[in-house]
Formats: C-alpha cells, structure tokens, sequence
C-alpha cells in the first residue's frame, strides 16, 4: 500500500481564496483587522509572524503589527492588549508564543477578549468547544479536521487516537473529533502500551513533539494520519531536516492517506488564523445567521 498525501498547502490555498472573496464584499472602510503582537525576537517567532502578516494583506484584511523588545514588562503588553480589546478597527488579537520567561502567558491569553481571541486559547472559548456552544476554535485542530475530511469526509463511529494532550492542538482535537461522532482516545508519550492503543485507530492526529516518534508499525493498515509535529533535525555534515511525530516513510507503506510534513497541517493552521478573523468580524458586526456567515463556518 502507497498513502495518498493529504496536500496542506493546496486545501490552504484554496481556503485563502474563499476567504479574499468574501472579505471583499466588506467595505473598504470596514474590512477584518488582525493585529499580531510579537515580544522579542526568536528567529522562528519572526518568520511566523511575517508570513501572517503577508498572508493577512493577500486576503484583503488589515494586518496590524506590533514588535516589542525581549525586555517588555508584563504589565506593558498587557496595557497594549487592553487597547487593542478597545480597538474597534482590531477584530482579531494574536500574541505569538513563546514569550519572555518573565511574561506569564496565561495571563496574556486571559487578558484578550474573547470575541477577538482568534487563537480560541481563552478559557471562554475552550469550554465553548467543550461544551458544544458557539466560540472560536483553535487554527491548528481545526485545519486538521479539515484535513482529515478531504480524506474522509464522513467520521462517524471510527476510531480516533490522539497523541499529544496540549491545550493548544491535543485537547481542541479531541472535542471537535467527538463532535463527530468518532470514538476518541487521548493519549500521550506516558500512555502504558501506546503502540497497542494507536494500532487500535482508523484515524491518528500525532502532536506530541518528537521527531519520528510514531513507527510505521505502531499504525493500522489504511488508518488516516494527521501529522502535527514540526520537529528540525540537525546532522552532522548534513543540511538541517525538518520531520513530523510519525515515520514518514514507514508510514506511507501502511496507511491509506497521511499529511507530509512540512505542507500538511502546518500551511492550514495560518489559513484557518485568517478564517477566524474573518468568523470574528462578522460575529463583531452581529452577521452571525446569514447565509454568508454559514457558508463560511463550513469551511
């Protein structure tokens, strides 16, 4: 068995498209703001952060930048944080992580305003997804999810393993899966028999962290693999590699379709940043209900 790969950055495209069309039936005056506040100046940070930038303008949507120094006091970023809640030209507020140890993200993530918190790490808007109500979702699951619909579009009753438990992809994961009907096990890198308990899955999101940690062995013929990890690989005499959490070419032999990494989930969870702010503007404009509306939250 050869996997089909599940194009990232083609489905990412695509959606961006969708996006400019429908932010451009905003006014020109009025269209979706996204403001991006980045402290200090981690390399990986700042390559992330202009590519959202550039990403943000080719929809058509106002990209607003703020750059702090690595010496910015806590109280600082949260004054900033408060004015851009205030902001009515601001619909959606990013913080890029990580943050200066002297900065207490959680603090950050609670100081946002919900309505415009297009992470969706508020505590708000993770009990929505808990819970099943109305919120903003988090843009690395939900570009997963999508993902894993262009393999599959119906999930109902399958199996579901999830390796990895953050709040930031493992959690959300979990809930939007149940969401659909799947039969959802959360597991981690202390699970007691995690090889058993992922060739137990038609469907696995590997978002743990470590390079090539799921073997090709480990994973059930013609599951479908969802590879968050984004992990570089640094050899001697050799050009860095950059690797998902699962054996790539291992799995490729036993799947039926799989995300390659990088150009799998990784362009989707910008392109899912951007379908946020576009969510959050028109809740802000109270379009919540229209037909527009609800063909976008489609997507």
């Amino acid at each position: 068995m050869t996997a089909a790969l599940i194009d990232g950055a083609a489905e990412a495209r695509r959606l961006r498209q969708e996006i400019a069309r429908q932010v451009a039936a905003f006014p020109q005056h009025d269209r979706p703001g996204l403001a991006v506040v980045l402290v200090g100046d981690d390399p990986a940070s700042g390559v992330y952060v202009r590519s959202k930038a550039r990403m943000t303008a080719e929809v058509g949507m106002n990209s607003i930048e703020h750059r702090l120094p690595a010496s910015t006091e806590e109280a600082e970023l949260l004054n900033l944080i408060d004015q851009l809640n205030r902001d009515e030209a601001v619909d959606g507020i990013l913080v890029q992580l990580p943050l200066p140890p002297s900065i207490d993200p959680l603090k950050v993530i609670q100081a946002i305003d919900p309505s415009k918190d297009v992470d969706g790490f508020h505590p708000q808007n993770a009990g929505a997804l808990a819970t099943g109500m109305s919120g903003l979702v988090p843009c690395t699951p939900r570009g997963a999810l999508h993902l894993l619909k262009t393999a599959r579009e119906d999930l109902s009753g399958l199996s579901a393993v999830i390796v990895g438990r953050s709040n930031i992809v493992g959690k959300p994961m979990a809930h939007l899966l149940l969401a659909e009907n799947c039969t959802v096990t959360l597991a981690h890198s202390r699970s007691i028999n995690l090889p058993d308990i992922v060739r137990q899955a038609d469907i696995v999101v590997a978002a743990v962290g470590r390079p090539e940690f799921i073997r090709g062995s480990w994973l059930k013929p013609g599951a479908i693999v969802i590879d968050v990890g984004i992990n570089r690989i640094s050899e001697a005499g050799a050009k860095d590699r950059i690797v998902g959490d699962v054996a790539f070419a291992e799995a490729s032999h036993v799947v039926s379709a799989l995300t390659p990494v990088p150009g799998g989930v990784g362009p989707m969870t910008i392109a899912y940043l951007l379908q946020n702010t576009l969510d959050a503007a028109r809740r802000r404009r109270g379009a919540i209900g229209s037909a527009q509306d609800e063909a976008a939250s489609s997507l």
